[in-house]
């Protein structure tokens, strides 16, 4: 009897602990029958039983966000990197050299020298100075051009392919490439072709970024959500001023501010899920399904069985099949937007205020380099102001209405901008016209958070994506201009900057307030 029972309860054991070591078999969800299953768009499922913006949504969305700062660091990487640093004259030079002199371009080679040494900017490295200033804007139009190829091409590429998250890990292992191989450059020319390079790569950051972190927000949090991506890029910047304080010489800052690609790559990348819209839209519905139930379950909520994600088109035949078999899909493109006087009209407004407002925004950010102020307080103080602008818009967008916030905020930047253009060269009124340059940004940050939803707003479903194209080619377009503005120096960036914001708030004048306006789909 003893025997027999302890092989009984051997036996038993033994089939307890197979049972465990079998593969918990996952559920199918593309074998549920039609006839048992309730099928829900994502916005619907979120809404109804995962949660809008719940403990998962926000892990997921400050980890993705975090990208913001890493395409900070590689486009005002060039504000350091490609500064004038000051000079002084060498012992012995006597009367060749005049500290007094303005610029370097009047002395005899080798009567003056570069403080910090020809390390310190590719400036002082290549003698981009005098006639060679103009390369300085070259290089940093060149990137801004390659963020502008780089942003359609990775926009493709994120959604067909490589999807979100792949696109995302793509752009910042060129990032991590192109940042260090900078670092070595041995010429001008080669220098120029790998920031070109760099700004493709950067183009498709914060655009993979921003939909990723959005895409499994529930709809009702997704505006807030978005326009909080700009802290990530504005705390960015900060970092950005104290990490070049660390590394003052011009390659190493570029190996520095590339290092936190890789850290990216191997402790944030491996805990981001890819978006479920994207598997959704891929066809593959269990993966999309899978990451539903975990938002669900880290969220305290419940996810029933024979619930099931189905595209917006699907869902709607599913709840009202005889209604929508009657419906003919509608489509549009740029023409249709041209075609109508009434969406024509607009398009050409939001063009030229995105221009407009990308010229401003940017040339004041790379412009600290013509402030007689210490560069790296001045962009500091540049990226703080950022935040309370962006907090403050999104309190008032509701209140006050779209319009009268886009004309405020690029007038009241344009104020501070012309009032730096009239203020002296003296040292109390550097700090005055610095002092303005923080405004200026200020009122501009402003208006690029407000800018992407009054846009969307004003144009119809069908052709709401082209318009915002066009809308975002423009800002790529004027930031590749503002460095050729920064060029310029003295007075003329502050008269150029004052100009443009008073220009984008007139052709705001002429834009329909859309606040609690029906959003029209054809």
């Amino acid at each position: 009897m003893a025997t027999a029972g302890g092989s009984e309860t051997c036996s038993h054991g033994s089939s307890l602990d197979s049972s465990l070591l079998l593969p918990t078999k996952e559920p199918n969800w593309e074998a549920i029958p039609e006839s048992e299953s309730e099928k829900l768009c994502i916005d619907d499922m979120l809404d109804v039983y995962c949660g809008e913006f719940g403990s998962w949504q926000l892990r997921h969305f400050v980890l993705t966000s975090l990208a913001w700062a890493l395409e900070a660091f590689h486009t005002m990487v060039m504000i350091f990197a490609d500064q004038e640093p000051g000079w002084r004259c060498v012992e012995g030079s006597g009367s060749r050299c005049d500290e007094k002199a303005e610029s370097v371009c009047g002395l005899e080679p080798g009567s003056w020298e570069w403080e910090g040494g020809p390390g310190s900017s590719t400036v002082a490295q290549w003698g981009l100075v005098c006639r060679e200033k103009y390369k300085v804007g070259l290089v940093q139009a060149l990137f801004f051009a390659g963020c502008m190829i780089g942003a359609g091409v990775f926009g493709h590429l994120s959604d067909s392919s490589l999807g979100r998250k792949g696109s995302l890990k793509t752009v910042c292992i060129l990032n991590a490439i192109f940042g260090c191989l900078t670092s070595i450059a041995p010429d001008y020319f080669t220098y120029l072709l790998l920031r070109f390079l760099t700004g493709f790569s950067t183009g498709g950051v914060g655009l993979c970024s921003f939909v990723l972190a959005t895409e499994p927000v529930g709809p009702t949090k997704r505006g807030v959500a978005g326009m909080s991506t700009f802290y990530f890029f504005s705390t960015g910047i900060a970092l950005l001023s104290g990490i070049a304080y660390i590394f003052p010489t011009w390659r190493a800052l570029y190996v520095a501010s590339s290092v936190p690609s890789i850290l990216f790559l191997f402790l944030v990348i491996p805990f981001i899920s890819e978006s479920p819209r994207w598997y959704l839209v891929r066809g593959k519905i269990n993966k999309a399904m899978k990451i539903m139930q975990a938002i669900a379950k880290s969220n305290g909520n419940n996810l029933p069985e024979g619930v099931i994600l189905a595209l917006d088109d699907e869902a709607n035949d599913a709840s009202n099949d005889n209604q929508s078999s009657s419906k003919e899909a509608v489509s549009g493109s740029i023409v249709d937007v041209i075609r109508s006087p009434v969406t024509c009209i607009r398009l050409f407004l939001a063009i030229g205020i995105s221009f407009t407002c990308s010229v401003v925004y940017y040339g004041l950010s790379l412009n600290v380099v013509n402030l007689e102020t210490n560069i790296h307080l001045s962009v500091l103080l540049n990226a703080v102001a950022e935040m309370p602008a962006f907090t403050i818009t999104a309190v008032l967008l509701d209140r006050f209405g779209r319009k009268p916030l886009a004309i405020g905020t690029q007038w009241f930047s344009a104020i501070f901008c012309l009032t730096g253009c009239v203020v002296g060269s003296v040292r109390m009124w550097e700090v005055i016209k610095m002092g303005c340059g923080v405004l200026g940004i200020f009122g501009m940050a402003g208006t690029y958070n407000l800018l992407f939803i009054y846009t969307a707003e004003l144009f119809p479903t069908v052709v709401r994506n082209a318009a915002l194209g066009s809308a975002t080619q423009a800002a790529q377009m004027g930031a590749i201009l503002a460095p050729f503005v920064v060029v310029l120096g003295g007075v003329l960036p502050f008269l150029v900057f004052g100009i443009c914001g008073l220009v984008g708030g007139m052709l705001a004048y002429y834009l329909p307030e859309t606040l609690n306006k029906p959003l029209y789909d054809t």
